[in-house]
């Protein structure tokens, strides 16, 4: 179970800094009923990522992801074409970035957050973990590779619960911040909120180019091992 930690985490740590999701989180944080509906949309986002891994890991078992202890083959096909998908994504990305980051926008989507009913908050969060075509190539590559692992499905679950919750970090830290920073908290979200804002491009440029390449080694040895 340690070997399948290690290789999650990064994937882990790359949805948890996906500065979209968080900037969203901090605009909610502000709205009249921010608290209800920051964490509405934290757990949606929690259902997301956890719906998304449990089905990965409900295909692989049956689909035999593991045989001799070693991945199967369609494991290592499924890695290496979310590697190239990752690659091309942050290459587009890094030639889109903004040269001067005070000039990056924000999705028009934003706009309209402090409208949201509950409801709407709590679905933002569920398609933002498990529809977002940044986030849910590396759930299902996490899935993938706790499902290959040949874990009993104890330690299958456990290491998805794992991956969920560090995954989550990126928002249980401004969510912490308004719940328990007292009247520091605006300023400090607004500080987040603006450097998320000007850099979220190049953030995720140079994440996904570093994970897809990741995905692309991995998938390169399972294919020749």
């Amino acid at each position: 179970m340690g070997k399948v930690l290690g290789d999650v985490l990064g994937l882990a740590a790359g949805v948890a800094i996906s500065p979209l999701p968080i900037i969203a989180v901090i605009l909610i944080l502000a709205t009249p009923r921010g608290r209800l509906n920051g964490v509405l949309f934290t757990v949606g986002w929690l259902l997301g990522l956890s719906a998304l891994g449990a089905v990965m890991l409900a295909v692989a078992s049956p689909a035999h992801a593991s045989g001799h202890d070693h991945p199967a083959t369609w494991v290592g096909v499924l890695k290496l074409a979310l590697g190239v998908l990752l690659v091309a994504f942050g290459t587009r990305q890094w030639h889109r970035r903004p040269r001067d980051p005070s000039q990056a926008q924000l999705p028009k989507w934003m706009g309209a957050i402090d409208r949201l009913s509950p409801v709407k908050v709590f679905g933002l969060g569920t398609a933002l973990a498990a529809l977002n075509a940044k986030n849910a190539p590396l759930t299902i590559a996490a899935g993938a590779a706790i499902g290959s692992a040949g874990l009993p499905v104890g330690q299958q679950i456990a290491s998805l619960v794992v991956f969920v919750v560090i995954a989550t970090l990126g928002l249980l830290a401004p969510l912490g911040v308004y719940l328990l920073g007292g009247e520091r908290a605006k300023t400090t979200l607004g500080n987040w909120k603006d450097w998320a804002a000007q850099h979220n491009v190049a953030v995720m440029a140079v994440l996904f180019l570093v994970l897809g390449l990741k995905l692309l080694g991995d998938g390169i040895s399972v294919l020749t091992s």
